[in-house]
């Protein structure tokens, strides 16, 4: 499941699903979606490399056993983290929904569907709240 989140209002704009475990970035170049080159993008650590799909894009660093992240690295993390907290708000908010929640079920060709429709759900949700 990949959803792409409005930063100021936290609605969803678009949301894409795979096959079983998809790993993320794989499941991007895959799917139709297509974003602006001056949109900014702002991904989890699955999502190493998008810049060379989007060159306006941010990841946190990854630290290995031969190269720790340095100190700065570590505060460019924190401010990305911080950056990316209402949309795991909004990933927590869309879990709520036992569909969601648990192993998926049900014909695998509507899960887009019931996921496209509880996504615009919680948008209507989101826009109801004063």
């Amino acid at each position: 499941m990949q959803l792409l989140i409005h930063a100021t209002t936290h609605m969803i704009m678009c949301v894409t699903s795979g096959k079983g475990a998809t790993h993320d970035l794989t499941l991007l170049r895959g799917s139709e979606v297509r974003v602006h080159p001056e949109v900014a993008l702002i991904g989890d650590a699955g999502y190493q490399g998008i810049w060379r799909l989007h060159r306006y894009s941010l990841t946190p660093h990854k630290a290995s056993k031969h190269h720790p992240l340095t100190s700065d690295e570590r505060l460019e993390n924190r401010a990305i983290a911080s950056i990316r907290q209402p949309v795991e708000h909004v990933i927590r908010r869309l879990k709520i929904f036992r569909v969601l929640k648990e192993v998926y079920r049900h014909r695998r060709r509507r899960f887009g569907l019931r996921l496209s429709l509880i996504a615009g759900l919680l948008n209507h949700m989101i826009q109801a709240k004063p």
